[in-house]
């Protein structure tokens, strides 16, 4: 079976969480961490094999920048 890549757009909104949307969605998929977004969107798109690419908006990596810096400062 060949994998075929497939782009997401990706959101954030801070009463859902992030939000991807793509044409071969049939409806917006909601996360609240990118990990587990991108295992909804395959689950979505399943039996299709493909490879999930997620392109942030400002403010999807404004949140995982924040995140991020958090995450690090809690490891001092």
């Amino acid at each position: 079976m060949r994998t075929r890549r497939l782009e997401v757009s990706v959101t954030f909104d801070e009463r859902r969480g992030y939000v991807a949307t793509a044409p071969e969605l049939r409806a917006p998929v909601v996360a609240l961490s990118l990990s587990s977004l991108r295992r909804r969107v395959e689950i979505a798109l399943l039996p299709d094999d493909v490879e999930v690419k997620l392109v942030l908006d400002a403010l999807a990596k404004r949140e995982r920048d924040r995140r991020r810096q958090q995450t690090t400062q809690m490891a001092r």
